[in-house]
């Protein structure tokens, strides 16, 4: 049976990786059984090249987006590699804003081109010299990036057919909700009868809380 990196061994993993990397690796941290590193944008092919060559990640199992408006830098692309010969997994992190590109990392790791095409469906985030940068989710004529906080949950565009025209038909749409997170309970106020009460339930009034039912 093969048993999980102890805490300890993964706290070593990080500092060393930190301290011999010349720069490339800025920061680390281990939580939840997880090593988390943070890498210069400008090097993250060569730090992809250092994990795999280096350290034996053969494997790239996933590469995302996660959206901070409110920082100047609002982008982590969040890359995940797998190192099969050490049963490790490794999580790297960049920051970049709307404006800057990331470097494609599909020289390394030639299964980063579909994820990178998402995470610029998704977020808007350019990776140069990636061999073919278009949208894999949405339509061609699709606007904006659905996973960005500041896209309206209902869209731009609406699709309908329309029996009168006898096609499909885009419009405009009339009422746009933007989304609100509070990162509280989506179930406010329900009555339960077992368990602790979860986080966002003290908003709700007992009013609130009957109709719920």
């Amino acid at each position: 049976m093969s048993w999980p990196t102890p805490h300890a061994e993964l706290e070593q993993f990080g500092q060393t990786l930190v301290a011999n990397s010349a720069g490339v690796f800025t920061a680390y941290e281990v939580a939840f059984g997880d090593l988390s590193v943070t890498a210069q944008l400008p090097q993250i092919v060569g730090a992809m090249r250092l994990l795999r060559d280096a350290e034996g990640f053969q494997q790239l199992i996933d590469l995302c987006g996660a959206d901070y408006p409110e920082r100047e830098r609002r982008f982590d692309v969040v890359y995940h590699l797998l190192s099969m010969t050490r049963n490790l997994r490794i999580r790297v992190k960049i920051q970049v804003d709307e404006d800057t590109a990331v470097p494609s990392i599909t020289p390394v790791y030639p299964n980063a081109d579909w994820y990178e095409r998402e995470a610029f469906d998704m977020y808007g985030v350019f990776f140069d010299g990636h061999p073919d940068l278009r949208r894999i989710l949405t339509d061609y004529g699709f606007h904006g990036h659905p996973l960005r906080k500041d896209f309206p949950m209902t869209g731009h565009v609406e699709v309908r057919y329309d029996d009168e025209l006898k096609r499909v038909v885009y419009e405009p749409v009339k009422s746009v909700e933007w989304r609100n997170w509070d990162f509280q309970s989506p179930w406010e106020g329900v009555e339960r009868g077992f368990g602790p009460l979860l986080p966002g339930d003290e908003k709700a009034t007992p009013d609130a809380a009957k109709g719920a039912k």
